[in-house]
């Protein structure tokens, strides 16, 4: 994920100590059930489609933002999924974040999936059961979309 100009302000006062910021993750499903994903360019691995909101921009808002921007997908927002505080991360420069996400599940309108930015190396459609290797966290979202049960999820531990 490319840092937002408004970070690098803030970092520029504050150093690398912890930030805590928000974060949205967007799952979009097509007509067929099939999940979007993007393999991220700076990882190389298959991920669910994030990024932060900008400073006053709505978390449904940057949902839709974010999927045009890495996808080139267009999709309305259904319903959020799952709100949770991730685990702290310190990124390779010595930077430190924790982000609060926001999961939204989306529903693809329009476009086709292709690579429309840089941080992106592929993206495609996926059977939820013939998923690429993902990390747990996306696991649960995706299954989290997929009902309307309520559940609790720690990523703490």
């Amino acid at each position: 994920m490319a840092t937002p100009d408004f970070i690098r302000t803030i970092r520029a006062t504050a150093g690398q100590q912890l930030l805590w910021l928000p974060g949205v993750t967007a799952l979009v499903f097509d007509d067929e059930g099939r999940v979007l994903l993007g393999r991220r360019a700076d990882t190389g691995k298959w991920a669910v489609i994030a990024g932060m909101p900008d400073p006053g921009e709505q978390p449904a808002a940057c949902a839709v933002r974010e999927v045009y921007e890495e996808t080139a997908v267009r999709c309305v927002p259904e319903r959020v999924v799952l709100v949770q505080a991730l685990k702290q991360i310190t990124y390779e420069n010595g930077d430190i974040c924790q982000f609060m996400d926001i999961t939204i599940r989306c529903r693809a309108v329009g476009g086709e999936a292709r690579v429309n930015d840089d941080e992106s190396l592929e993206v495609g459609w996926f059977d939820v059961d013939a998923l690429p290797e993902l990390n747990e966290h996306a696991l649960f979202r995706i299954k989290q979309a997929l009902t309307d049960a309520p559940t609790w999820f720690d990523p703490m531990t």
